[in-house]
C-alpha cells in the first residue's frame, strides 16, 4: 500500500512537472524575450576608474561635491540606470572640452619657456613630467571614456524602460 502511494505521488509530481514545463512554455511564447547583457569589460574599468579618481579627490579634499556626484554616476552605471548612460555621455563630453581647452585656459604669455616640467612624487618616487605629456595624457584618457560612453555595447547594457513604480 505504501508502494501504490509512493508510486502515486511520482506520477503525480511527474504530471505537474510537465504541467509546468507546459505553462512555462506558454508563458515563454506570449512574453517577449528579454536580453540580459552582461557588464562590458571596458565601463567596468572605466567605472573603476572613475571611483578610484574620485575616492582619491575626496582624500585629497579637491572637488569633494564633484566627487560625490561622480562616485553616484558609477553606482547608477552599476545599478543599470538609463540616465547614468546620458550623464556618462554628457560627463564625457564635457571632460573632453575642457581638457582640449586647459592649454588654452592655463596659457600665460609672461612665461615664454615651452615645456617646464612639472614635479610629482609618490613615496619615495620623484620625477619630473612636461607639461604637454600630462595633457596629452588628459585629453587621450578623454577621448578614451567619450569612445566607451558611446559604444553599442555600453548602450545595450542600460535598461530601456525604468519604471519608478516600486510595486511593479
Amino acid at each position: 500500500m505504501e508502494n501504490q502511494a509512493a508510486k502515486s505521488a511520482t506520477e503525480v509530481t511527474a504530471e505537474d512537472a510537465e504541467k509546468s514545463v507546459n505553462t512555462h512554455t506558454a508563458e515563454n511564447a506570449v512574453m517577449p524575450k528579454m536580453v540580459k547583457s552582461k557588464l562590458p569589460k571596458r565601463l567596468a574599468v572605466l567605472c573603476a576608474l572613475l571611483a578610484i579618481a574620485s575616492i582619491g579627490g575626496i582624500i585629497a579634499k579637491q572637488g569633494v561635491l564633484f566627487c560625490i556626484i561622480t562616485l553616484l554616476m558609477v553606482v547608477a552605471i552599476l545599478g543599470r540606470q538609463r540616465t547614468a548612460m546620458y550623464m556618462l555621455q554628457g560627463y564625457s563630453l564635457l571632460q573632453l572640452a575642457f581638457v582640449s581647452m586647459l592649454p588654452v585656459i592655463l596659457y600665460d604669455p609672461g612665461n615664454l619657456v615651452v615645456g617646464n616640467p612639472s614635479n610629482f612624487q609618490i613615496g619615495e618616487l620623484q620625477g619630473k613630467v612636461p607639461v604637454y605629456i600630462i595633457f596629452s595624457l588628459l585629453i587621450l584618457f578623454s577621448m578614451l571614456q567619450v569612445w566607451i560612453a558611446f559604444t553599442p555595447k555600453v548602450k545595450a547594457y542600460f535598461k530601456t524602460k525604468i519604471n519608478m513604480n516600486i510595486m511593479s
